[in-house]
């Protein structure tokens, strides 16, 4: 019977659907995405107390328990098999995780294993690591104080994925490896990036802390001088930003390269570069700058790494000043490079941010945990075997007894209950008894056992006064931390370049020297014209409206400082500015140098030195006025804002400055139309910038404030032979209708 033929339906319209359940979004999180995240940040991300991720942990492990800790190296891939018996993420990713701890990748300042073969290195994207069936592995001997004391209780152990095994939770180390093995991790919501320091540092500062658990940051720094890399280098040190790093786990700090100069063959040596570059990125970053024009100095350049180690080769041109050279390349690649520090640490399963310091503390406690369970552990063997140790004391009293309750035991299953009858002892140590060779029970056997008893009797003694006593168990974990130190301890590979040190005023390319004319406008504009320009025609001209603050000549390579009505100073390169002509409108500074809303600049100052002996002068809108130290504008570093300089406590009106050994005259006019002339050399030198200075002009009862300063005033109001004063504060004296006439002209223009 031939079967009917099925129709598909696709009208749909009938089917009548379920209606959809709201869920809601936080319930969506709490019960979907929190699961998730919380499994990568403790499962897979985030390193724990002992320095490792679960990744290395069930590596390490695995190959603890495979005997290569002392046996011979084996092949990685037979280690990657075994691993996956406790982490079923896959080959690749375990002989990853692998490579980053072998001596061969040259990642860790104390490689955890020992390998052979081609590992690839940390410092190359290039140089690959070979597949897992051409290398061998082994634990280094470092790994003796990851696990000494795993076999003796001092870790939980948890069942593995499936249930088949067991696994340590934590590595019971001996020695802050947490700071030692440096650590990435990103997470979901967060990440983990902890450097590596050096271990014989760390267990310096780990001892300090167990005998005075109130060693202060700057004790510590003292110590733990700063992070120390496997690739080596020079860190920039900041002692301020390290104590951050110190105290709360953030922050950064610079690494640049280590370089010698070979005079005879004119080329550069770079021997190591920062832990986070690459030689290829770096090659790469010089060859866009030779490309560009930027570096000239370089004729060829080449990676010369070998089996003696890492080496790149810059060749110089004749006359190239290597040092200058190298000065610029720190800044322009990542010869010089930073390290940025988020020391997340998993504690108790709970991710926390800790400082250096906090980390130690944690660390001690628990290592402390661990010692606790190996004593207990130790103990309870010793009590085991003084408690049979002790039974056979009581059998050796009477030897003969012994042997005549076996002789006449009906059968061996009496021997135990007889033995135990006969000396009042318990089964084991009637069971241990029965179980002694006849030929064992001679004169020798007797004194060694009694003297075996009294041995074990000190030991339990010595290890409950050791639990008992705080003081005791810290001076154990010291002991373990400084043989620790004389067998695994090395000297520093990176050393320190202290900040002030390091000349960050590093001209990055050659900078075209010509003369300048810098013309600032009342509004904030600002234009650089060359006098070439200006040959053709020097009249400047403004936006509607704006007109002339201040002219000054300069050149291409000076440096300004400009000053604004907010007490802020901007430092800039004249270099910074494209070079226009006298009738366009020019940079509008505010905009140029990203000030705050209603700031605009009302004095600039070339200043390529700050010499002793030269000030900033400020007058006030409340009659006071200061003199401070240029020196007081020095800043560190490339800080292009300074804030605080000068009083906030009376709007500014004027801006000038002055070399003591030739003061000037200012004139001051108030708002009643009363006006003095004072020497500058009046004005009072505060070294603090804050400062309000002294009162120059007193005001009269229709006098409210000082509305104009000005060092150049000969061509408006003349001599002005009687507004001179010779002492502060001094009274105004009205302008005379000539000069009433020069102030009007003055306010039209400002109109």
């Amino acid at each position: 019977m031939a079967k009917k033929k099925s129709t598909p339906i696709t009208d749909l319209s009938h089917v009548v659907h379920a209606p959809a359940t709201p869920q809601p979004i936080t319930e969506t999180i709490e019960k979907n995405y929190m699961p998730y995240v919380m499994s990568v940040i403790v499962s897979r991300a985030i390193p724990e107390i002992d320095g490792l991720k679960p990744s290395h942990r069930k590596l390490l492990y695995t190959m603890y328990k495979m005997g290569l800790l002392t046996g011979a190296r084996t092949k990685s891939a037979n280690i990657v098999g075994q691993t996956m018996k406790l982490n079923p993420h896959g080959d690749a990713a375990i002989y990853e995780t692998m490579v980053r701890l072998t001596r061969g990748n040259a990642t860790l300042l104390h490689p955890l294993v020992d390998s052979k073969g081609s590992f690839g290195k940390q410092y190359s994207t290039d140089m690959k690591y070979a597949a897992s069936r051409y290398t061998e592995a082994k634990l280094d001997t470092i790994c003796q104080e990851l696990f000494g004391g795993i076999d003796k209780d001092a870790v939980d152990f948890v069942d593995n994925y499936d249930s088949t095994m067991k696994e340590p939770v934590l590595l019971p180390t001996a020695f802050p490896n947490i700071l030692v093995t440096p650590n990435v991790g990103i997470a979901v919501g967060m990440a983990s990036n902890i450097c590596s320091f050096n271990l014989a540092e760390v267990c310096d500062g780990a001892i300090a802390l167990l005998k005075n658990a109130k060693t202060t940051t700057d004790k510590l720094l003292d110590i733990i001088k700063a992070p120390d890399f496997s690739g080596g280098g020079f860190i920039i040190y900041d002692r301020e930003q390290m104590r951050r790093i110190f105290e709360t786990g953030q922050g950064g700090f610079r690494i640049r390269a280590r370089y010698t100069y070979d005079k005879a063959a004119n080329c550069i040596d770079v021997l190591q570069i920062p832990y986070t570059t690459t030689i290829e990125a770096i090659m790469d970053s010089i060859a866009a700058l030779i490309k560009d024009g930027k570096v000239k100095e370089i004729k060829d350049f080449r990676d010369e790494i070998d089996l003696n180690g890492f080496k790149l080769t810059l060749d110089l041109k004749s006359g190239t000043d290597p040092d200058a050279l190298m000065a610029r390349l720190f800044k322009m690649t990542p010869l010089e490079d930073s390290f940025k520090c988020n020391f997340n640490v998993l504690i108790n399963s709970a991710p926390r941010q800790l400082g250096v310091v906090d980390i130690l503390k944690e660390w001690i406690l628990f290592r402390t945990a661990c010692v606790r369970r190996e004593l207990h552990f130790d103990m309870k063997k010793k009590q085991d075997r003084l408690h049979l140790v002790t039974g056979l004391g009581k059998i050796l009293l009477d030897i003969d007894k012994a042997v005549r309750i076996i002789r006449h035991a009906e059968s061996d299953d009496r021997v135990v209950p007889d033995l135990m009858t006969g000396f009042g002892i318990d089964e084991l140590q009637a069971d241990y008894i029965a179980n002694i060779k006849l030929r064992n029970l001679n004169k020798k056997y007797i004194v060694n056992c009694l003297s075996e008893m009294e041995s074990l009797r000190a030991e339990i003694a010595e290890i409950e006064g050791i639990l008992a006593d705080d003081l005791k168990l810290r001076a154990k974990i010291a002991a373990q931390l400084t043989e620790i130190k004389k067998k695994y301890g090395q000297p520093r590979r990176s050393q320190l370049l202290f900040a002030d040190e390091v000349d960050d005023n590093v001209e990055l390319t050659p900078v075209e020297n010509y003369p300048v004319r810098l013309v600032l406008s009342r509004e904030g504009y600002f234009k650089k014209i060359t006098f070439q320009s200006l040959r053709g025609n020097d009249e400047q001209r403004y936006k509607e409206g704006d007109g002339e603050r201040q002219i000054i000549d300069a050149e291409n390579r000076d440096n300004l400082l400009i000053f604004t009505n907010q007490a802020q100073v901007y430092r800039v390169a004249v270099d910074d500015f494209d070079t226009t002509k006298a009738s366009a409108m020019g940079d509008f500074l505010a905009a140029k140098l990203g000030m705050d809303k209603d700031e605009r600049p009302i004095f600039m100052h070339v200043q390529n030195e700050y010499p002793a002996g030269e000030n900033m002068v400020f007058i006030f809108e409340n009659g006071k006025g200061v003199r401070i130290p240029i020196t007081a504008y020095v800043a560190k570093g490339n800080r292009r804002k300074l804030t605080g300089a000068f009083s906030k406590a009376s709007p500014i009106v004027a801006a000038f400055y002055e070399v003591e050994k030739n003061p000037f005259e200012i004139l001051l006019l108030s708002d009643a139309d009363r006006a003095i002339v004072i020497k500058s050399s009046l004005l009072p030198v505060m070294q603090t910038r804050s400062s309000g200075g002294n009162q120059l002009m007193s005001f009269g009862r229709k006098e409210t404030k000082l509305v104009e300063a000005l060092s150049d005033f000969g061509a408006r109001f003349g001599e002005a032979k009687g507004y001179r004063k010779l002492k502060i504060p001094a009274t105004g004296v009205l302008l005379s209708d000539k000069n009433l006439d020069a102030m009007q002209i003055r306010m039209d223009e400002n109109l």
